[in-house]
């Protein structure tokens, strides 16, 4: 009787299986953009896909998508527009799924300021961090208020997007996100605007993405990631506030003003259905590139995106 106890102790310790175990890498330290990543894992949403994931913030933002097209990782959170030139360039990568289905990017600058339209900007100075990309979002936006890229003064800010906005050293600065510089700058006592790009003339575009090796990648596990924060997403929406305590309560260095309002702000930019791909999106993303001359020739959607739902 003895031996049969133990024996009926020892399976039930035993798991009934071994969790499938993924590496995410996250584009930057971890923050309300990835909301539904750090609930599904604190839900148990990945547990009960039967995944074990290990998300990793990395030490060098550019170096994620690397990473998995040289097989060192199976997801890394990405940007569209990074995607388009990666690709171009030969990195095995391709799209999966949706983090943030709308741009944060915006062109910020002072709510009291003497910019009250785009074309105000004329003879101004504007801010930004990346050349490349953003120098042709801000071309389209100030194209579509008869200005030219020769109509402004550029500078690289370094990153320091809103301080050098607040001390008057630009009028203007792009690649500030909407949910959390127009925050910051709150908390500061200095209120700031957004032209929003996507209303400026920029092909609507998903902000952040999840990227897989395209010859590698294990569908079923990406699947089972997707579909864990999918429901991860949906608690979010339907409890909001008890969902940013959960992702809040993981990280001392989270429970401050501006990632509080980061999180309410950012709340309805989530995908609903990461795994869905709208393959309108990627067409108009790639002919603007190309356009700007920032891409040579076009690739078709199938070399960017897969919605692997559909296969």
């Amino acid at each position: 009787m003895k031996k049969f106890l133990m024996a009926a102790a020892m399976l039930t310790a035993t798991p009934a299986f071994a969790a499938d175990k993924m590496t995410v890498l996250l584009d930057w330290f971890i923050n309300p953009d990835h909301g539904p990543i750090i609930v599904a894992q604190e839900k148990g949403f990945f547990a009960d896909q039967g995944l074990e994931v290990e998300i990793v913030p990395p030490a060098d933002p550019s170096a994620p998508p690397k990473l998995v097209a040289a097989g060192q990782a199976d997801l890394a959170v990405s940007y569209q527009p990074q995607l388009h030139l990666q690709v171009a360039e030969g990195l095995p990568l391709v799209r999966v799924g949706t983090l943030v289905a709308t741009p944060l990017n915006c062109l910020l600058v002072l709510a009291d300021g003497p910019i009250k339209e785009v074309a105000d900007l004329k003879g101004g100075k504007v801010g930004y961090s990346v050349a490349g990309v953003e120098e042709a979002l801000l071309g389209t936006v100030l194209n579509t208020h008869g200005l030219g890229m020769d109509d402004i003064e550029l500078v690289n800010v370094n990153w320091s997007l809103s301080p050098s906005l607040m001390s008057g050293q630009v009028d203007a600065v792009l690649g500030a996100y909407r949910n959390f510089e127009l925050n910051q700058m709150e908390i500061e006592g200095v209120e700031g605007k957004c032209f929003y790009i996507e209303e400026e003339g920029v092909p609507t575009y998903d902000e952040l993405i999840y990227v897989a090796h395209k010859d590698t990648m294990d569908a079923d596990k990406t699947r089972r990631f997707l579909r864990a924060t999918e429901l991860a997403t949906q608690y979010i929406v339907n409890h909001p506030q008890e969902s940013w305590e959960i992702f809040a309560g993981t990280s001392a260095e989270l429970q401050d003003e501006l990632n509080e309002k980061a999180w309410v702000d950012t709340l309805p930019r989530f995908a609903l259905r990461p795994e869905a791909l709208d393959e309108g999106r990627y067409v108009r993303f790639e002919q603007f590139l190309a356009d700007a001359k920032l891409v040579e020739g076009i690739r078709p959607v199938s070399e960017l995106a897969v919605d692997l739902g559909a296969q």
